[in-house]
C-alpha cells in the first residue's frame, strides 16, 4: 500500500510539474512590453506607455509610424480575435477548424463581403492606402519578429501547428464591412415576415410589428404566391445572424448651459454582443497633426469613438432599412439567366472555393443579379428544396454595403483629425455604411447631429419584405443626398439625446426606416436629464448605470391585476405591489417580472406562430402592449376550447413563471435574486462551451433589461438560461469638453486577449459596477505607474 501511495504522490508531482511548465510556456505568448526592438517599416523610433491599465501610447514621428504602432500593438494584445475576425469575414473558418465552420463559411462566400472588401482597396485615396499598408505592416511585422508560442487557442487541436497568413489590406476592410452586417440585420425581418406570411393573415402581420408610435401601420404588399416557391426556411436555418431585433445604444450632449462646467458634456454607450475578449480596444496615437484617445476595433487602424484635441463624438445605430431581398424570376429556357425589365440577362458567376480542414476542397459558383447575390444558393439545404419545388425564382440581396466604393475608413481617419464642426461634417461626407447617429462637441462650446450613410431612394415600396425584381417598380433609384441626411448643430434645446429612436419629423421627405427601436430607453434618458438645472460628469455616469425597465413599468400593472392561482402567486403579486421597475440585481421582482413576460409571449403567440414562433420570440413590447390593450382574439389559443381570455393568459403565465424558479432557484422567495439569473455572459469564440470555458468566458452576475439605460439585454428563446445577457454596453465614456483630459472610458473585459494575462479580464468588474478609467493624453498622467515602455526603431 505504502508502494502505491508514493507511486501515486510521484504520478501527481509529475503532472503538476507538467502542467506548470505548460503554463509557464504558455505564458511565453505575453507580449514584450518592456525594452526595445528593432522593427523593418518604420521611418523613426515609436515610444509605446503602457499605462497602469494596460492602454498603450504611441508616439510617433509620423502619423503612418503611429499606425504601424497600432497594427504591431493590437497584434500583441489580440491576435486570435484578429485572426478569427478575418476569417468569418473571409468565409474562411472551415480552413482552420474544419466541417463544423463549412455553412457559415457558404453564406459568408455567397454574402460576398471580402470580394467587395478587396474591390474597395483600389479605390481607396492614398492617404487612406498609406494607413493601411502603414498598419499591416505592423501587423506583419509583430509576426516576423515575435518569440515564443502564439496565443492559447492556437494551440488546441485542429488549429495546432497553424501559423497566421500575412496581414492584407482587405483584411482590416472586411471587419468594418462585417460590423455594418451587425448593425444592419433588416433582411432577417424580411425573409421572417415572408415566411409568417404563409400562415397569418395581414391584420395578423401587422399586429406582429406594429408601427412606432405616432407612426402609421405599414402595407404589405402580397406576394405569397412567390414566396411558397422560395427556400425562406433553409436560409433562415443556414443564415449568419446579426444582432437581435431592438439593438442600439446611448448617446446625449448637452450644451455649456446645461452643464457645470459651463462647457459641453457627451456621453455615449454603444451596445452589441458580449465576447470575450471586447470587440473594442483602447488606444492612444500622437503623431504630428494626429493626437487621437479612444477606443478602436483590433484588425482597423482607427479609433472609432473618442476625441482628439479639440472634438469629442459618439455614434448610436440608425438601423436605417438598407438592405431588400428582391426575387429574381428565372429563363426557364436558360437558368444562367434571369428577367429584368429590358428582358433576359445572365447572371454574373465567379467560383469559390472553399478550403475544409481534414476534407477535400468545396467549390461553390456564386451568383449575381443586378441587385446583387443570389442570396438563397447559400446552402444545399435551400438549393435542394427549391429544385424540390421546381422553383422559377430565386432571392437576390442588395445591400449598401456590398460596393467597391465604400470609403467609410476614409472617413474615420479624417474624423480622428477634424478639429470643428465643419471638419467633422466634411469627414462624414465618406461614411457610406452602416448608418450612424452620430453626437458631437468641441471646445469652443458648440454640440451637433449627424446621421450619415447611403440609405436607398426605392422607386416604390418600403423594403419590408422580399419584392420582384423583374418589374423594376421596387428598385433603388438613387440614395438620399448628403445635406439632406437628419442633423443638427446647436439646437435651441441646448442638448440632442438618441437612443436609437426615431430621428426625423413626420414631414421629412424620405424613408429612412419603419423599424425605428421602442422610445423607453430615450424617454427614461431625457427625464433624468431634466431632473437637474445644470448635468456634471457625475450625474451622466449615474445615467449611463440607471436600471429602471419601462417596459416593467408599462406591463406590471397586468402581472398585478392577474388573479393568482396559489398562494405563492399572491405573495409573488404582494411582493410587486411596491416596485418601482428597477431591474436590480439583487432583487426578486426583476426575475418574477421577467419570467412572467416571458411565459405570457409564449401563451399568447405560440399557437398561431407554430414553428415559426421561437424565430420571433423576443421582447417586443409594442407588439405585446397592443394585445392586451386592443387585439384580444391573440390571447385565445386556437389550439384549445373554450376560448382563453388574456386574463386567464397572465394567470397561467404566473404559475408557470413560479414554477420555473422554484425549480431552477428554490422555492424560497426571498433568496430569488436577478442577478443570479441574469449574468452578464461574455462568451468566448471557442472555447466556450467546453471545459475549458472557465478560464475563458467572464460570467458576472449583472442587472437591467433589454429597455433600461443600462442596456442588459437576454434571449428569451434559450431555454438552457433564458435570462442570461447576452448584449449590453460594449463601451461607455463620457467627455468634458471644458478639460478633455477629465474625460473616461471603460470597455467590458480588459485590453488583452490572452487569458493568461492580468490584463484579460481587470475591466469586467469595473465596466459592471458603473467605473471608469481615465481617458487622458496627459503624459504626466500617463507615466504615473505606467506597465511598460517599448522602443520600436528602425534599423540602422
Amino acid at each position: 500500500m505504502t508502494r502505491i501511495l508514493r507511486g501515486l504522490a510521484w504520478l501527481l508531482i509529475i503532472l503538476l510539474v507538467a502542467l506548470a511548465a505548460v503554463f509557464f510556456w504558455l505564458r511565453m505568448s505575453l507580449p514584450k512590453i518592456n525594452g526595445e526592438l528593432t522593427l523593418s517599416g518604420l521611418s523613426a523610433p515609436v515610444e509605446i506607455i503602457r499605462d497602469r491599465y494596460g492602454v498603450p501610447h504611441i508616439y510617433a514621428a509620423s502619423a503612418e509610424d503611429a499606425y504601424f504602432a497600432l497594427g504591431f500593438v493590437h497584434a500583441q494584445d489580440r491576435l486570435w480575435q484578429m485572426e478569427f475576425q478575418r476569417r468569418v469575414g473571409a468565409g474562411r473558418l472551415a480552413e482552420l477548424v474544419g466541417e463544423a465552420a463549412l455553412p457559415t463559411d457558404k453564406f459568408l462566400r455567397t454574402l460576398s463581403v471580402y470580394y467587395y472588401a478587396e474591390k474597395t482597396v483600389a479605390n481607396l485615396n492614398p492617404q487612406a492606402r498609406g494607413v493601411l499598408e502603414a498598419y499591416s505592416a505592423g501587423i506583419n511585422s509583430f509576426l516576423e519578429n515575435r518569440r515564443g508560442p502564439l496565443p492559447p487557442e492556437f494551440q488546441i487541436p485542429p488549429i495546432r501547428g497553424y501559423q497566421p497568413e500575412p496581414w492584407t489590406l482587405a483584411d482590416s476592410l472586411v471587419w468594418i464591412k462585417m460590423m455594418a452586417w451587425d448593425l444592419g440585420g433588416n433582411w432577417e425581418d424580411e425573409i421572417l415576415r415572408a415566411r409568417l406570411s404563409t400562415r397569418l393573415s395581414d391584420a395578423q402581420l401587422a399586429d406582429l410589428w406594429p408601427p412606432y408610435p405616432g407612426d402609421a401601420p405599414v402595407t404589405l404588399p402580397d406576394f405569397r404566391a412567390l414566396y411558397k416557391q422560395l427556400p425562406l426556411d433553409g436560409l433562415w436555418a443556414e443564415s449568419y445572424r446579426s444582432l437581435p431585433p431592438g439593438s442600439g445604444s446611448n448617446e446625449w450632449v448637452v450644451s455649456g448651459e446645461q452643464s457645470i462646467t459651463g462647457a459641453p458634456l457627451l456621453a455615449n454607450d454603444p451596445h452589441l454582443g458580449l465576447s470575450a475578449p471586447s470587440l473594442w480596444y483602447f488606444a492612444h496615437l500622437n503623431a504630428p497633426g494626429l493626437d487621437v484617445i479612444g477606443a478602436t476595433f483590433p484588425g482597423v487602424p482607427l479609433v472609432v469613438l473618442g476625441r482628439n484635441d479639440r472634438i469629442a463624438w459618439g455614434f448610436t445605430n440608425t438601423g436605417p432599412d438598407v438592405q431588400d431581398m428582391f426575387i429574381e424570376r428565372i429563363n426557364p429556357e436558360n437558368p444562367g439567366q434571369y428577367l429584368t425589365p429590358t428582358g433576359y440577362e445572365d447572371f454574373a458567376v465567379r467560383k469559390e472555393i472553399i478550403k475544409v480542414k481534414g476534407q477535400d476542397d468545396v467549390l461553390i459558383d456564386v451568383r449575381e443579379s443586378r441587385h446583387g447575390p443570389v442570396i438563397s444558393d447559400v446552402s444545399q439545404s435551400a438549393a435542394s428544396v427549391a429544385q424540390a419545388q421546381g422553383s422559377d425564382y430565386v432571392l437576390a440581396f442588395s445591400w449598401t454595403t456590398l460596393r467597391d466604393d465604400d470609403m467609410t475608413l476614409q472617413a474615420g481617419l479624417k474624423l480622428n483629425r477634424a478639429k470643428n464642426w465643419d471638419d467633422f461634417v466634411e469627414a462624414l461626407r465618406d461614411f457610406n455604411s452602416p448608418q450612424q447617429n452620430m453626437v458631437y462637441a468641441d471646445v469652443e462650446g458648440n454640440i451637433g447631429y449627424y446621421a450619415p450613410a447611403r440609405v436607398p431612394i426605392r422607386a416604390a415600396g418600403n423594403g419590408y419584405v422580399p419584392v420582384p425584381g423583374w418589374t423594376g417598380e421596387y428598385d433603388w433609384t438613387g440614395f438620399i443626398p448628403f445635406e439632406q441626411l437628419p442633423q443638427s448643430f446647436n439646437p435651441a434645446s441646448g442638448q440632442i439625446v438618441n437612443a436609437n429612436n426615431k430621428v426625423v419629423s413626420d414631414d421629412y421627405p424620405y424613408f429612412i426606416t419603419s423599424e425605428w427601436t421602442e422610445p423607453y430607453r430615450v424617454e427614461r434618458i431625457s427625464e433624468l436629464l431634466a431632473q437637474l438645472p445644470k448635468n456634471s460628469l457625475e450625474s451622466f455616469a449615474r445615467i449611463q448605470t440607471d436600471q429602471y425597465s419601462g417596459v416593467a413599468q408599462e406591463f406590471l400593472p397586468y402581472l398585478l391585476a392577474t388573479e393568482a392561482t396559489n398562494e405563492q402567486g399572491r405573495k409573488a403579486q404582494a411582493l410587486l405591489l411596491n416596485w418601482d421597475g428597477s431591474m436590480s440585481a439583487d432583487r426578486a421582482e426583476p426575475l418574477i417580472f421577467a419570467a412572467w413576460y416571458r411565459e405570457l409571449t409564449r401563451a399568447i403567440y405560440a399557437d398561431e406562430l407554430g414553428p415559426l414562433f421561437e424565430d420571433y420570440w423576443d421582447f417586443r413590447p409594442l407588439a405585446l402592449g397592443k394585445v392586451l390593450r386592443e387585439q384580444r382574439a391573440w390571447c385565445d389559443d386556437s389550439r384549445t376550447s373554450p376560448v382563453e381570455s388574456c386574463e386567464f393568459q397572465s394567470a397561467r403565465a404566473l404559475q408557470q413563471a413560479l414554477a420555473y424558479l422554484n425549480e431552477n432557484y428554490g422555492t424560497d422567495m426571498s433568496n430569488w435574486q436577478w442577478g443570479e439569473a441574469h449574468p452578464a455572459v461574455f462568451d468566448h469564440n471557442i472555447f466556450s462551451a467546453t471545459p475549458l470555458s472557465r478560464f475563458f468566458d467572464i460570467r458576472l452576475a449583472n442587472g437591467g433589461d433589454a429597455f433600461s439605460v443600462n442596456a442588459a439585454r437576454f434571449a428569451m428563446d434559450d431555454e438552457a438560461q433564458p435570462f442570461a445577457q447576452n448584449w449590453g454596453p460594449a463601451y461607455r465614456a463620457l467627455y468634458d469638453l471644458s478639460d478633455l483630459n477629465r474625460s473616461r472610458f471603460i470597455q467590458n473585459t480588459g485590453q488583452s486577449g490572452n487569458p493568461l494575462s492580468p490584463r484579460y479580464r481587470d475591466f469586467a468588474e469595473l465596466w459592471r459596477d458603473g467605473a471608469y478609467i481615465p481617458m487622458t493624453t496627459d503624459r504626466s498622467e500617463i507615466e504615473q505607474g505606467a506597465m511598460g515602455r517599448l522602443f520600436l526603431r528602425p534599423p540602422n
